[in-house]
């Protein structure tokens, strides 16, 4: 790992110095090796999933997180969420070919999850996560056919950065993937018509909170349209200039990872297990450091 660790208490999250000031921020890992980059983002997409499932977005065989891979970047990285672990993760690529020497042993892909996941990492090559699920408040507000009005903070973070997709079936070939991408366009999320959500973005971490924080608001949308309309009125909205600025402040990429590591500082409290970097100088090239 390339970047200084420390300053976070019992963390083991890098931090850097904040120009001309002596304090240190957290700060996303960068790796000068390549196979140690690619057991972190292992260890971190298992650990996503576990996180998923603790909000109960898992549901049967449904919903999938891909990271993109550092030394096959052309490939993708995608068991029940819970029982998620580092060495049953699959490495696929653009074709959909399972890499034998790098992926677990249970060979099984969902056929729509690759069609779809494909389709956006083709389309948007510097999207390193990529997180689809078929959530409860997000189906239910899914059924409208609208994008989510800026009514709270937390939602002004897709103000203009997420979009709407019309439900047209399971996602069964390469056309269907690439309607959903093109659906998503530059933006970081797309609500999909009675169906789900999909998050897309630079990190693991980003993606994971982005996602939990969606669902959340269209929670929120619901619970707002039915005590608006018991009252015979519409919630109120965010002006346009002030639900630019909270996106560009807390909607950014780095708000999104800086937000998101809790997720994981938690889950790693819980289970007692962290990533391991390698120390500094190593020649390492490992393919797991776990």
């Amino acid at each position: 790992m390339t970047a200084s660790s420390g300053g976070t208490g019992n963390s083991n999250i890098p931090t850097t110095k904040l120009k001309d000031s002596s304090k240190d921020v957290p700060t996303p890992p960068t790796f000068s090796d390549a196979f140690e980059h690619r057991a972190f983002l292992k260890f971190r997409l298992a650990q996503a999933y576990r996180i998923f499932a603790k909000y109960g977005f898992d549901e049967g065989v449904a919903g999938h997180i891909t990271v993109q891979d550092p030394i096959k970047p052309d490939c993708f990285w995608g068991v029940h969420f819970k029982l998620v672990q580092p060495e049953l993760l699959l490495l696929i690529d653009q074709e959909g070919k399972i890499q034998d020497e790098e992926s677990g042993s249970i060979r099984v892909i969902n056929k729509a999850a690759y069609m779809i996941h494909s389709a956006i990492h083709e389309a948007r090559p510097e999207i390193i996560c990529f997180a689809h699920s078929h959530t409860t408040y997000a189906k239910a507000f899914g059924t409208l056919g609208v994008p989510l009005d800026p009514i709270t903070q937390d939602s002004c973070a897709f103000y203009e950065d997420h979009a709407f997709c019309d439900f047209r079936g399971i996602v069964d070939d390469r056309e269907e993937g690439r309607f959903i991408a093109a659906a998503l366009g530059s933006n970081k999320a797309l609500i999909l018509q009675n169906h789900g959500l999909l998050v897309a973005t630079k990190s693991i971490e980003s993606t994971v909170f982005f996602f939990i924080s969606l669902e959340r608001c269209c929670q929120v949308q619901i619970i707002a349209d039915q005590a608006a309309a018991a009252r015979g009125q519409r919630p109120r909205t965010i002006d346009r200039e002030t639900a630019t600025r909270i996106r560009e402040a807390f909607g950014s990429e780095y708000g999104g990872w800086f937000s998101g590591i809790v997720e994981f500082q938690l889950l790693e409290h819980e289970e007692g297990k962290k990533f391991e970097y390698m120390p500094a100088g190593s020649t390492d090239t490992t393919e797991e450091k776990l």
